[in-house]
């Protein structure tokens, strides 16, 4: 049984560090692991440090002339993954810390439900990261959920982490299917892959994980919720809402997304929104509906102030 972890660096190379020294404490059972990180073409001198640090380990490392954003980076290191035969793919945050169980339980799972096409992890906030520091006890820090499964509001056309902001006292400890799992940790079957295809480069950056989702599941496979798999993350805080970035992809990801997906009475108030965007919204989420009717997809009309 042949795992991969697939690892996307850009500008932050100290959290792919301390990620990779995670992931050298996995327990290894049953399966042989091995681990691509892609470089995104970084600015900061990135590629050189991880690479220093590969020196001691058998890891891969994998360096993109131009940043192809999340959905191109991660596509390059799932092709390697492909190619080197790989049976499951685990898709990994550069800024998440994970329990040493983390793919045994996975590969446990796996077994139980071989209908799955991605499993998902229970996910908590890393310790400071909390969206509400001050509202936790000392003790509950490391144990507040910031994502116990992905339900989809199809009426507004977003994915919703449940459980966020809860310190988690074993009321999510169910397996169960769940709508969308997040990019941050994704546990892939290659033969749901190999069926369905990777992330859509349309997209570039946000939803690409529920598309894949989805897609996975119009195929006949199942998005798997697995409690006892868990890792911490430490939620970025620069792109949440309001920022350009966020403005820009969200609102024509959420088209793109939505007028594929989503029923009529949902597509006709998302052209509604995208019209009352073009009037009053936001620069970037202006530019975001132009683009979105003008087909400008990919890495679309944002610019290098990534």
């Amino acid at each position: 049984m042949k795992v991969f972890i697939v690892i996307l660096n850009w500008n932050r190379a100290n959290d792919t560090i301390e990620c990779l020294k995670s992931v050298s404490e996995l327990r290894i059972k049953n399966y042989k692991l091995s681990v691509v990180v892609v470089d995104n073409a970084s600015s900061d001198g990135s590629s050189d440090k991880i690479n220093t640090f590969l020196h001691a380990t058998d890891y891969k490392l994998l360096v993109n002339n131009v940043n192809l954003g999340y959905v191109g980076g991660n596509n390059v290191g799932i092709k390697y993954a492909l190619k080197n035969g790989a049976n499951f793919i685990l898709v990994l945050n550069n800024d998440t810390l994970l329990d040493k169980n983390l793919i045994a339980e996975f590969l446990e799972a796996s077994k139980k439900y071989p209908d799955a096409g991605i499993l998902s992890p229970k996910i908590y906030f890393a310790k400071g990261y909390e969206f509400h520091k001050d509202k936790y006890r000392k003790t509950e820090l490391g144990k507040v959920i910031w994502y116990a499964g992905g339900k989809i509001d199809w009426d507004n056309v977003y994915g919703i982490n449940e459980g966020v902001d809860e310190v988690d006292g074993g009321q999510f400890e169910k397996e169960m299917e769940i709508d969308f799992a997040t990019g941050t940790c994704m546990f892939i079957r290659v033969n749901a892959l190999k069926k369905t295809g990777a992330f859509d480069k349309k997209y570039f950056m946000y939803l690409e994980d529920v598309e894949l989702s989805m897609r996975m599941k119009k195929k006949g496979w199942k998005i798997v919720y697995v409690p006892k798999a868990n890792i911490w993350h430490k939620v970025a805080q620069s792109s949440r809402i309001g920022s350009n970035l966020n403005d820009y992809y969200i609102t024509r990801n959420r088209l793109l997304f939505g007028m594929r997906y989503a029923r009529l009475r949902t597509r006709f108030a998302l052209y509604k929104e995208s019209l009352r965007f073009l009037w009053s919204g936001r620069s970037w989420q202006r530019r975001g509906v132009l683009d979105y009717y003008l087909g400008i997809l990919g890495k679309g009309s944002w610019n290098d102030r990534m």
